[in-house]
């Protein structure tokens, strides 16, 4: 398909998208420029987003894609919770922390081995595309959205690789506007660790190890 093709197809696809799904498309967003900005009413607009992706995903009987929203809409009460309570007597708010290389690699391998698990299921018994790619995104994502509310800096890190792989499959399936919208958060990722990074760097100081 021609750029032009492709660019024909994304403003089609707008001019026909309906208000609700827009509206969760911008809610999601918002989220991502407010969670970079370490701003909490990030998780609101997440809950109010994925509450919307999930009556979607469920009407056009995506019940896998519907039962991860659901997940996130209990992140995002999780995170707005953890981002307002005090963390230690001095009451001090949650901050951008980082985590051993140790926990990453035990945590890696769990994302592995379940990704590997249901990508042999969906091989095995339905026809999927891109079983296995599609199963490291979605255990990814769970894993990587906890990050996100407990303010690990490396959530970026894994965001970078798993928005790079969605993207390939969104192009492949020919998702053109679903494929603009994951090279906006591939962008805002990269933005995204910056801002934490400083973050970091300021408190690390003050930080429990």
């Amino acid at each position: 398909m021609t750029l032009s093709a492709v660019i024909e197809q994304i403003s089609t696809r707008l001019a026909q998208m309906p208000w609700l799904e827009f509206t969760a498309m911008v809610l999601a967003l918002a989220y991502l420029v407010l969670i970079m900005r370490e701003n909490r009413w990030g998780w609101v607009c997440a809950l109010i987003s994925t509450t919307i992706y999930t009556l979607i995903f469920w009407d056009v009987s995506l019940l896998m894609d519907a039962g991860l929203n659901v997940y996130y809409m209990v992140m995002a009460v999780y995170g707005w919770a953890q981002w307002n309570k005090s963390q230690d007597s001095r009451h001090q708010p949650l901050r951008v922390h980082r985590w051993p290389l140790q926990r990453h690699g035990f945590w890696i391998a769990i994302i592995l081995l379940a990704t590997f698990a249901s990508g042999s299921m969906l091989t095995k018994h339905t026809q999927a595309a891109w079983p296995y790619l599609d199963s490291f995104t979605t255990w990814g994502s769970v894993f990587t959205t906890y990050l996100v509310a407990r303010k690990v800096l490396e959530n970026w890190y894994y965001w970078m690789v798993l928005n790079s792989v969605s993207l390939f499959l969104y192009i492949d399936r020919e998702l053109y506007l679903t494929a603009l919208l994951i090279s906006i958060y591939l962008i805002l990722s990269v933005f995204g660790y910056l801002a934490w990074r400083k973050s970091y760097e300021q408190h690390a100081p003050s930080q429990p190890s």
